[in-house]
């Protein structure tokens, strides 16, 4: 309460305070009757009684008519509640304030939604109307729970291991290769700045600058679009250090995290399991395996290599051949035939895969279309294998491995889904799993021309030691010193040792990815200059904080995000300019026919 004119808040009066005059501001939550109202503020609420007697019946007309949501100041006297009306959900629930006087600060007029988090209500209303859903205790919690992390971040970074926070530029050039950027148009004719996806070249920048240890809240810019865990506009931990190896980063985030863990939230145990790349799309079909629950793809290659499927002798033919398989625990039981069929459908759409079920019924024997080709013997042998149980489902599928993984591993995460909305429990909401992926390949084929390679993360990564040679030779079996930072199969932060050798730099963007090194010249002559052997990482701080409060998106997280579509629903950004607003940028607007028409109109 410093600093303001109120004795205490709506969320701290208690037995103890009874007697004492007190004043309160807050928004009125609830008002019944003319007897009595509800007074709300960020820390919780009180319960206001209007008095009924003539000598306060300008109080009484003042609170009694005053709108939901309205703001007062209430002065009042703190008094016990009487016997058998104490309220045990509510911390100020023995007290009520008896209200002497009250002004009222500010009118509300009609809501267009009510202010209770109970209450279902559009996004696209919430987000036109931020300011009144961040009123709502949920947001309140969000936004506050945030700020603690990031402070507790801070103490733990620069005042225990001495980082030097750091605030790079926002406006930069375009950099070759990875998302795509917003332009900025400057004033000279035919020059743009670019937001940076991240301050990657910075921060590499200030380690041969001999900072040795950087920080930073940053703000990174990405333009394409917006899904439930993306956001044009977001916040990353940025973190770099000379002289260190990738062991010593991931100590350094496993101690970063453990410190800055909410309390209430479990604690986190460290270090975090460890696992390679190849070894997670095997197991779990993608590179953020979510390791709260079971179903591992399990290899059935060898078990069917000796029948006479054609189907499976088809896929075992190809040089990355495989059959492949999970096994759903009491599928049967959970999952309706429109289940599995949805199921086959997302394979087939989304990767191209066929797949094929197999049920155990209650007397143990196998239905499935394979079973023809298979006899008794084959048949327990592949129980065996799959580990299979009464009334579980196998989903079976053959083809190329990658292929196939992909396939399956996300039918492992939508089957979890449905067998979860069927009410049996898999991953425990309470829980969290941490764990780091490691030994990504360096680089990838590209999607559009699969001759040429692109960078698996991003350009700057050095090759694992191991590795170095195979870069002049055979870049496409080489792994990085990149790490990803896994929580609940969310991928939450990504890093690599970089490369500090400006000759082996500008080999990897001249020769191996065809870019045009010119873009880079300012950080490739820096690395000419005695650059220290450095790595870093960036954790997403928006979707860390959506994990940590299961929040459905991360827009629940960030104040004021944008739409779906990337909009600002509530200042109606982006919005139009003027001719001569762009003027001096040297650029006109070529308008498509339709919106010309609707402009003019």
């Amino acid at each position: 309460n410093s600093f303001v004119t109120r004795t205490n808040t709506c969320g701290e009066l208690r037995s103890a305070h009874v007697g004492q005059e007190v004043t309160l501001y807050g928004w009125i939550q609830y008002q019944r009757q003319g007897l009595f109202l509800v007074l709300r503020d960020f820390q919780g609420l009180t319960q206001i009684m209007i008095p009924q007697d003539e000598a306060h019946s300008h109080v009484k007309k003042l609170l009694a008519n005053a709108p939901v949501e309205s703001v007062v100041r209430v002065t009042g006297i703190v008094s016990p509640r009487p016997p058998g009306q104490e309220n045990p959900k509510m911390p100020t629930g023995d007290i009520e304030v008896k209200a002497e006087t009250a002004e009222i600060l500010n009118s509300c007029k009609k809501l267009p939604f009510e202010i209770k988090d109970f209450i279902k209500k559009s996004e696209a209303l919430r987000m036109q109307y931020r300011y009144l859903d961040l009123r709502s205790f949920q947001l309140q919690y969000n936004l506050r729970l945030r700020s603690q992390v990031v402070m507790r971040m801070r103490e733990y970074l620069c005042n225990l291991h001495g980082f030097v926070d750091v605030e790079t530029p926002t406006l930069f050039k375009r950099t070759p290769g990875g998302a795509k950027e917003f332009l900025v148009p400057s004033r000279e004719a035919g020059k743009f700045y670019s937001l940076p996806q991240s301050p990657q070249q910075f921060k590499q920048l200030l380690m041969v600058g001999g900072l040795d240890r950087y920080f930073q809240v940053a703000r990174c810019y990405r333009d394409e679009g917006s899904r439930p865990d993306r956001q044009p506009e977001f916040t990353q931990i940025d973190i770099e250090m000379s002289f260190v190896d990738q062991a010593g980063i991931q100590r350094l985030v496993e101690g970063l995290l453990q410190y800055s863990w909410p309390e209430g939230r479990g604690s986190i145990t460290t270090p975090f399991p460890s696992m390679a790349y190849e070894e997670a799309l095997a197991d779990y079909g993608t590179d953020k395996p979510d390791t709260r629950f079971g179903m591992k793809i399990v290899d059935i290659s060898d078990f069917l290599q000796r029948s006479d499927i054609e189907f499976v002798q088809n896929a075992l033919s190809y040089p990355r051949g495989a059959v492949k398989a999970i096994c759903i625990p009491q599928g049967a039981r959970y999952l309706k035939n429109k289940d599995l069929e949805s199921l086959k459908e997302s394979a087939r759409s989304q990767f191209n895969q066929e797949v094929m079920e197999i049920i155990c019924r209650p007397d143990g024997s196998l239905k499935s279309l394979l079973t023809k080709f298979l006899g008794e013997k084959q048949q327990s042998e592949l129980i065996q294998a799959l580990n299979m149980q009464v009334d579980d489902v196998v989903l079976l599928a053959a083809g190329e491995h990658k292929q196939v993984c992909s396939a399956l591993g996300s039918l492992r995460l939508e089957s979890a889904d449905l067998l979860e909305a069927a009410g049996l429990v898999l991953r425990d909401p309470t829980a969290f799993h941490f764990l780091w992926v490691v030994d990504f390949p360096l680089f990838l084929p590209k999607e559009e021309n699969p001759t040429e390679l692109e960078s698996a993360h991003h350009p700057f990564t050095a090759p694992h030691p191991s590795d170095t040679n195979l870069l002049y030779s055979d870049p496409t079996k080489v792994r990085s010193q990149h790490y990803d930072l896994v929580l609940n199969g969310s991928e939450v932060g990504g890093g690599s040792i970089r490369i500090h050798s400006a000759e082996q730099q500008r080999f990897v963007l001249e020769k191996v990815l065809k870019e045009d090194s010119e873009v880079l010249s300012h950080l490739l002559e820096a690395l000419e200059f005695g650059a220290p052997p450095h790595g870093g990482i960036a954790l997403g701080l928006d979707r860390l904080i959506s994990l940590i409060v299961d929040a459905p998106s991360i827009r629940d997280v960030i104040a004021f995000p944008k739409s779906f579509r990337g909009r600002d629903l509530m200042g109606n950004a982006p919005d139009y300019v003027t001719p001569e607003e762009l003027e001096p940028y040297h650029i006109q607007v070529s308008w498509p026919l339709e919106e010309k028409e609707a402009k003019q109109n």
